[in-house]
C-alpha cells in the first residue's frame, strides 16, 4: 500500500485537495473498539509509522518507527486513519496559508482562509471526508479552524491526552485536540484517546468535573469586544449571548484584561524561546529551509536569555492570578472563537497583524491552563459560518462536552459543509464523579500564597471567596515558615469577619493535604457569613499566647500586604 504525498505547492483541480498532505489508497484499520469504523486523519506533526512526519516542512521530513500513543490508542479503539493533513509549517499559525504544500482554503469559500494551524483537519471533517481528525492546539490551532468551518473543535485540558510522538510547537503549552461534525462525537474520541502517559513529561491527570450546569448557571462574557470591523461577527455574538441565556445561563460581564495579557506574552515575550527550541537542532541547520514568517517568528525565539524566560514565566503567573477571582463569578466563559473571516489574498499581504487578531479570543487558553470546546452557533446573512468558543478551567472537560452538546443542537445547523442536519443529541460517557469535599483556607494557602500548590497539585478548584461568621479572631503566628496564622473562635460579640476562600477537593486526597498541617494549626468547622459550615483551618489556643492579634485586617491577604509596604529598616 503505497500512499499519495502531496508534493510543495501541489496544484490540483479539487481546491480541497491541498487539505491533504499524505493521503492512504486504503485507510490504515485498527482494532476493534469503541471506534470500529471511524475514519479519521491526523495533522501532520503527529507520527504515523511508516508514513512521513513533515510538519509542512520538506526539508524536515523523517518517517519514524512507532506511532505517536494517540495515534496507536485510536487505531486499538477501532478506528480507521485515512492519511495526514496539511498545516502551517511547523504549527505556527492560526490562517492555513503558511505551507508549501499549498495555502488550505475555507471549505464555505476558497476565497477565505481555513484556519490554523491545523487547516487541513478542519477542512477534511467539515468536508465529510473523514469522521474526525487530530489536530495539535499550542494558541487555538485546535479551535479558529472550528470556528472559520462551522465543526466542532475540543481542546482539553493539557496533558490529558498522551503528546509522545507529537512534534511540539512549545511544548508546555500543547495539547492534541480533536475535531468533529458533532460534540458526540468529539466526546467518543476524547474518551478512547485520554490516558496517562508516563513517557511525555507534560502528561498529567487530573480529578474530573462531572457536574452538569443545568440551572442558574453563570457564563463571562468579555467586557470588551473586538470584532476588527466585522459588523456581522458582532451581531452573531450577541446572538449567542441570547442563547446561552436560553439554555438556562446567566450572562455576568467580566474583565478581559488579564486575559488579553496573558495572551500577549505568547510571542512577545520570552516564551516565545520554546517555539526555537522545540527544533532548535533542525533549525540552526536549515533556517533558510524555513518560510517566512514562521522563520522570523522561531528566529525571534533566539535572541532571550534564560533569565527572560523566567521573568515572562513570572509575568504569566501574575496575569493567571489576576484572572483567577473571574472563576468565582462564573462556571464557563464565553468568547466569539474566532473575531473575523480574513480574506486568503488579505492574510498573505499582512500576514502578522492579521493572524494576531485571528487569536483575539484563543491565546491565552493553554497559558492559562484552561479547557475549551469550539462550537457552531449561527449561519451569517452572508452564508459564513460564525462560531463560539467555551472555557472552563482544566478539569471540565465533560461539563464543557455536555454543554457544547447542548448548544450546538439547539442552533438546528448542518454538518460542516456537508448539508447534512445534526443527528440527534447522544448521551455522553461521563465519567463516574468522584465524592468532594469544601475546605476553607484562611492563609499561606490562598491563591497566590506559599502553600496553595498544596491544594491544586490534588485537583482542587476555588469555589468562591467569602467570610467567616463575626465570632473569630485571626493572629500571626510566631517563628513559622512560611508564615502561617491562626483562627480562633470566640464569643459572640467579640470576634470579626475573616476573610477566606473556600476550595473544592476530592475527597481521596482530603488525607493527604491534612497530613502537610503542622501543629497548632488543624482542621475543624468554620461557621460563614452565609449560614452554611465548611471545613477549614483552626489554631489550638495555647499557640496564641505570644502571637500578634491581626483581626483588625479582616484577613491573612490584607495583613501581607500590609507587611510589605512597610518601608524596610536599614541594617
Amino acid at each position: 500500500m503505497v500512499p499519495t504525498t502531496a508534493a510543495p505547492s501541489n496544484e490540483t483541480a479539487d481546491p480541497l485537495a491541498c487539505a491533504w498532505i499524505t493521503r492512504l489508497p486504503e485507510p490504515l484499520a485498527g482494532g476493534d473498539g469503541a471506534l470500529s469504523g471511524m475514519r479519521f486523519a491526523v495533522k501532520d506533526n503527529i507520527d504515523v509509522a511508516g508514513l512521513p512526519t513533515t510538519a509542512a516542512c520538506p526539508a524536515f521530513a523523517h518517517t519514524p518507527a512507532a506511532h505517536a500513543t494517540v495515534v496507536q490508542r485510536l487505531l486499538d479503539a477501532g478506528a480507521h486513519l485515512c492519511g495526514k493533513t496539511n498545516l502551517d509549517q511547523f504549527a505556527c499559525g492560526l490562517n492555513g496559508t503558511r505551507s508549501p504544500y499549498g495555502a488550505v482554503p475555507n471549505s464555505f469559500d476558497t476565497r477565505l482562509v481555513s484556519g490554523g494551524s491545523s487547516s487541513g483537519s478542519a477542512v477534511v471533517v467539515a468536508s465529510g471526508q473523514v469522521d474526525f481528525a487530530l489536530g495539535t492546539d499550542t494558541a487555538g490551532s485546535g479551535r479558529v479552524p472550528a470556528g472559520l468551518n462551522n465543526i466542532v473543535g475540543f481542546k482539553p485540558s493539557k496533558g490529558l491526552i498522551s503528546a509522545r510522538g507529537v512534534l511540539p510547537a512549545a511544548q508546555s503549552v500543547d495539547c492534541v485536540s480533536v475535531f468533529a461534525r458533532t460534540v458526540a462525537t468529539a466526546a467518543r474520541v476524547f474518551q478512547a484517546a485520554a490516558a496517562h502517559d508516563p513517557t511525555d513529561p507534560y502528561a498529567r491527570e487530573l480529578p474530573p468535573r462531572t457536574a452538569r450546569w443545568d440551572t442558574g448557571w453563570r457564563f463571562g462574557v468579555p467586557h470588551e469586544l473586538r470584532f476588527f470591523g466585522d459588523t456581522l461577527n458582532e451581531a452573531a455574538f450577541q446572538q449567542a449571548v441570547r442563547q446561552m441565556e436560553a439554555l438556562g445561563g446567566v450572562a455576568v460581564p467580566i474583565d478581559y484584561t488579564p486575559l488579553r495579557e496573558a495572551a500577549s506574552l505568547l510571542y512577545d515575550s520570552a516564551l516565545v524561546a520554546e517555539r526555537y527550541a522545540a527544533i532548535r537542532p533542525f533549525f540552526d541547520a536549515h533556517e533558510d529551509q524555513v518560510m517566512e514568517p514562521v522563520r522570523g517568528i522561531i528566529a525571534s525565539g533566539r535572541r532571550y536569555t534564560a533569565a527572560d524566560v523566567f521573568e515572562a514565566q513570572t509575568a504569566l503567573r501574575a496575569l493567571a492570578q489576576r484572572a483567577r477571582p473571574m472563576w468565582t463569578q462564573i462556571d464557563v466563559l464565553l468568547v466569539p472563537t474566532a473575531p473575523t473571516h480574513p480574506r486568503m489574498a488579505d492574510m498573505l499581504a499582512d500576514p502578522v497583524r492579521l493572524n494576531r487578531e485571528l487569536g483575539e479570543y484563543t491565546n491565552f487558553v493553554n497559558l492559562l491552563d484552561y479547557a475549551a470546546i469550539a462550537v457552531p452557533s449561527t449561519m451569517r446573512p452572508d452564508g459564513l459560518p460564525f462560531g463560539v468558543t467555551l472555557i472552563a478551567p482544566a478539569g471540565a472537560d465533560w461539563p464543557l462536552l455536555d454543554l457544547g452538546q447542548r448548544y450546538h443542537h439547539a442552533t438546528g445547523l448542518q454538518q460542516g459543509v456537508t448539508g447534512l442536519p445534526l443527528p440527534a443529541p447522544q448521551p455522553l460517557a461521563m465519567p463516574v464523579s468522584e465524592p468532594l469535599v469544601q475546605v476553607a483556607v484562611v492563609g499561606a494557602h490562598l491563591s497566590g500564597m506559599p502553600l496553595n500548590t498544596q491544594l491544586t497539585e490534588r485537583g482542587a478548584v476555588l469555589l468562591r471567596q467569602t467570610r467567616t461568621t463575626p465570632d473569630y479572631r485571626l493572629f500571626a503566628l510566631p517563628g513559622t515558615v512560611p508564615p502561617k496564622p491562626g483562627l480562633l473562635r470566640v464569643a459572640p460579640g467579640q470576634g470579626a469577619a475573616i476573610a477566606l476562600e473556600v476550595w473544592s477537593l476530592p475527597a481521596s486526597r482530603l488525607g493527604s493535604f491534612v497530613a502537610l498541617i503542622p501543629a497548632p494549626l488543624g482542621m475543624g468547622t468554620l461557621s460563614l457569613e452565609d449560614g452554611s459550615a465548611v471545613l477549614g483551618f483552626i489554631c489550638e489556643p495555647y499557640a496564641l499566647a505570644q502571637a500578634q492579634d491581626i483581626s483588625h485586617f479582616g484577613g491573612w491577604r490584607a495583613y501581607i500586604a500590609e507587611l510589605k509596604a512597610r518601608p524596610s529598616t536599614p541594617a
